[in-house]
Parts: structure tokens; C-alpha cells; sequence
């Protein structure tokens, strides 16, 4: 875990743990709720984004319940480590976030419709950390695939940011950065559909209680994107 000693600071890439060239372990080739297979190359259609709201656990499960997402799975995200480990992640040395990769319909969910998902599950104004979970793999991201998927979540976290500042939050402190140049590394295997596999286990995703507009209905909805964007591989 984080060492709780001292404030939560980002490595620079100098101080980063290295990690390997290849992955210390396997990855399960299949969702165990929704059948499909976790990783790419994914069917042409679809569309891929990425999430980062606190610990995986219970935000990859907000995803795979949500009609629409073809598959999901959880992984490291935003640093500098290359294949980098669970513990080593939590320690708080390889920059990266605890992210959930969204495979989608388009056709059936909207990204913008995601993005509510996204900020009404956690509560994006408490920097590194959410809740009780503290260090910096636990704060607020946004990785995006295409220049309408970054235009969507900025006019998105805008809107929210007038609908906290209503209700008395801070300001919103969810990083918006290209995926590209930003490795996704998926986690280790009992990490995938963990909730799933315990429905008892840990969740620690909570939002703030305010509400985003439907993007139907609001200029930041229109920002969302139209057009498909690339399906990845898991590790690009």
C-alpha cells in the first residue's frame, strides 16, 4: 500500500520504478460476466475508452452493468512503469493510475453517456484519493481515444464542475490526457471482474449524490463523439 506517512506525490520520471519488457504474468482471455474476450483486437464498431475513478474493483463493475459495453478490464495506467505489478502500483513509484478499459457500442451507449457514468460514481475533487483509498493510483483520470472523445470530456467536466460548485464541492481535479503515449497495462488475473468473482469483496466507489443533465439535453452532451474511434489492443 501507499505509505500514509507523508502527502501522495507523482514519481517524475527519473524516480519511477523501471518494471520489464514483458508482462510477469498472464491475463484471462474472457469476461467472466459478459462472455467476451478481454483483450484486442476488438470487433470493428466498437470503441474503446478509459476511466480512472479510485480502486477498480468497484468501477470496472459500474461498466460491465451498463447496457451497451462489450467488455471490460482493469489495469495500470498514465505512468511510467512498464508492465508494472499490483503492489508495485500501490506503491505509489510507478505514476500510474488504477484505470478500467471500456470496450462500447456506440450505437447502443454513447462515450458521453459514459462520461456521466464516470463522474456521478465518484467524487473527482479529492486529488490523490477517493474516500478512505489514498495515494496517487487512486485519483481521477480521463485517457482519451480521439480528438471528440477529448472534446466531450472537457465540455463534460465543465458542466459538473457548475453542478459541484452548486452543491458546495471544490474544484474538480480529474486529469483529461491523450491514451496515446499513455500505455494501458492490464492487471494481474484475479484483479479482472474481481466483484464478480467476490460479490462480497471490497468496493470502495462512491459518488458525491449531484447529478450531471442528461447529455441529450445539454451543450456538453453535443460535444460527445460521432465517429469511431481505433480499437486497440489492450497494451497500446
Amino acid at each position: 500500500m501507499f505509505l500514509t506517512h507523508r502527502t501522495p506525490q507523482l514519481p517524475t520520471p527519473e524516480e519511477a520504478l523501471r518494471g520489464r519488457p514483458t508482462p510477469a504474468f498472464t491475463v484471462p482471455s474472457r469476461h467472466t460476466v459478459l462472455g467476451n474476450p478481454l483483450t484486442g483486437p476488438y470487433p470493428q464498431g466498437l470503441e474503446v475508452a478509459d476511466f480512472a475513478l479510485g480502486c477498480f474493483w468497484g468501477a470496472e463493475r459500474k461498466f460491465w452493468q451498463t447496457e451497451g459495453v462489450w467488455t471490460t478490464l482493469v489495469g495500470y495506467q498514465g505512468g511510467y512503469t512498464e508492465n508494472p505489478s499490483y503492489d508495485e502500483t500501490c506503491s505509489g513509484l510507478t505514476g500510474h493510475t488504477e484505470a478500467v478499459r471500456v470496450v462500447f457500442d456506440p450505437a447502443v451507449v454513447s462515450y458521453a453517456e459514459l462520461l456521466k457514468l464516470f463522474w456521478e460514481s465518484h467524487n473527482p475533487t479529492q486529488g490523490f484519493r477517493q474516500g478512505n483509498d489514498v495515494g496517487t493510483q487512486y485519483r481521477s483520470a480521463l485517457y482519451t481515444h480521439s480528438p471528440e472523445q477529448a472534446e466531450a470530456a472537457e465540455a463534460s467536466r465543465e458542466a459538473y464542475q457548475q453542478v459541484l460548485t452548486g452543491a458546495g464541492f471544490g474544484t474538480i481535479s480529474t486529469e483529461i490526457l491523450p491514451a496515446e503515449g499513455r500505455t494501458f497495462w492490464p492487471a494481474e488475473a484475479y484483479h479482472q471482474q474481481y466483484l464478480d468473482k467476490n460479490p462480497d469483496g471490497y468496493c470502495g466507489i462512491g459518488g458525491t449524490g449531484a447529478t450531471l443533465e442528461s447529455p441529450s439535453e445539454t451543450n456538453w452532451g453535443r460535444a460527445c463523439p460521432t465517429g469511431i474511434a481505433p480499437a486497440p489492443t489492450a497494451a497500446e
